[in-house]
């Protein structure tokens, strides 16, 4: 059976009759956009529906044709999700793929959903949506990674090296640890909402950049769309292409670089140096050929992520030095979101799992504290009894040795009042901010 929902390869919109296409050309300025439009296809949709409903307003299409378009673009969200519909290289990007399939199936009614509108306004709203999408995600997931270390903060509290220069330094907690990750992963989701709310900016309407002779309706869209403002300037709407999906890469780089760093303490604790903690089975992968090997491959390509991100925000900083008004290359900035994004989500997606299941080794952590970590709590101590800190400072080193003599790391734990440390975590504190997030 011939599948109808799959048009001819349409002819491009902007060509002229006397102009000849290069192959070579076309395959250049094309890129990877066909492949990258399958991520924002859906967003384009949801965007070209509301600018329907706003011609309509305004009188360009009449009640029928509203509804004829409607429906038909509803069909195609259904049939791209479901595989029927395939945005292939027949096409020149996902916009003109709408285009051809209303054009195919309505006649002239489909060729006027792009009246008032440009390409350019068609992606940069597609993208704006998706970024709003992931960067709801990535809210959610610093969310619950804070709550799964602030429940593991406040369930268990077992002694543990604290280092510093990766020498080990003073008494830590596993309490200390989660609480330290708990508050970094409240202030990523913080600052992703915040940048959220930045970008909630409906560029819609606003055609190349310079507006058009019609009164679109720019209110409806923006209430249709669900963003919280308008982009008023059609000029700024394009100075807003690049920064905006810098930001929003920024405030996925901020949750990336604390994940790099719970990263490399779970590959270090891993070790068999360490042998501070064991990670569920499924989140380690054999080796290829030493078979006495389990590896934290997937603790590894978490820390790797950030790359991702680093890469992506580079490309789009070196993109924006640019004039104002649109310049084509501000297409190269949806293939770096999309690779900055798909990697860094994936592996924050992971994170609150494994967080959850891993387990401490209690006798290693025991073990490796040693006598000269209390060091400090004796001359905390000498201080706090009049002692000048420095004369108690030279004391306790010049004893570090046997400064653990008659100490436990409980009451080393237990006299760490200063707020925040051990024995006042102020876990209800980062609760309640969590809570307002």
């Amino acid at each position: 059976m011939t599948d109808t929902s799959q048009p001819a390869k349409p002819p491009l919109l902007w060509q002229k009759p006397d102009t000849r296409t290069d192959a070579r050309v076309m395959r250049f300025l094309a890129g990877d956009d066909v492949m990258l439009d399958r991520e924002f296809f859906v967003h384009d949709i949801r965007a070209s529906k509301a600018h329907v409903e706003g011609l309509a307003h305004i009188g360009i299409l009449d009640g029928a044709e509203r509804d004829r378009i409607l429906h038909e673009l509803d069909t195609l969200a259904e049939d791209f999700r479901a595989g029927r519909f395939i945005l292939d290289e027949r096409f020149e990007d996902g916009h003109s793929a709408i285009e051809a399939r209303l054009a195919e199936r309505l006649g002239d009614p489909g060729r006027k959903v792009h009246t008032g509108r440009s390409r350019n306004d068609q992606v940069l709203v597609a993208t704006r949506l998706w970024l709003k999408e992931k960067l709801a995600n990535l809210v959610a997931l610093c969310r619950d990674t804070a709550a799964v270390c602030l429940d593991r903060a406040g369930r268990e509290s077992l002694p543990m090296p604290g280092h510093t220069h990766l020498q080990r330094a003073v008494v830590s907690s596993t309490a200390m640890w989660f609480a330290g990750f708990a508050e970094a992963f409240i202030d990523d989701a913080r600052r992703a909402q915040d940048t959220l709310a930045w970008i909630d900016a409906n560029p819609l309407g606003t055609a190349a950049g310079y507006g058009v002779n019609l009164p679109l309706d720019r209110e409806h869209t923006t209430r249709a769309l669900g963003f919280a403002r308008m982009q008023v300037s059609p000029i700024y709407a394009q100075l807003s292409r690049g920064k905006f999906e810098l930001a929003a890469l920024d405030a996925l780089a901020s949750a990336l670089l604390d994940l790099r760093r719970l990263a490399w303490d779970l590959s270090l604790f891993t070790t068999a140096e360490y042998g501070f903690v064991a990670l569920p089975a499924e989140y380690t992968t054999g080796s290829s050929i030493m078979p006495n090997k389990r590896n934290p491959d997937v603790v590894e390509l978490m820390r790797a992520s950030y790359a991702s991100v680093a890469a992506a925000r580079s490309e789009i900083e070196q993109l924006l030095s640019l004039p104002s008004g649109y310049q084509r290359d501000l297409q190269f900035t949806k293939g770096a979101i999309f690779h900055g994004f798909g990697r860094g989500l994936a592996a924050l997606e992971l994170l609150p799992d494994l967080l959850r299941r891993l387990q401490w080794n209690a006798p290693a952590l025991a073990a490796a504290i040693e006598p000269s970590m209390y060091a400090t709590d004796v001359a905390i101590e000498q201080a706090a009894a009049g002692v000048p800190f420095r004369d108690a400072y030279r004391a306790a080193a010049d004893m570090a040795a046997s400064a653990g003599i008659d100490r436990t790391p409980e009451a080393s734990l237990a006299a760490r009042i200063s707020p925040g440390a051990a024995a006042d975590l102020r876990l209800d504190t980062l609760f309640e901010r969590l809570e307002r997030i």
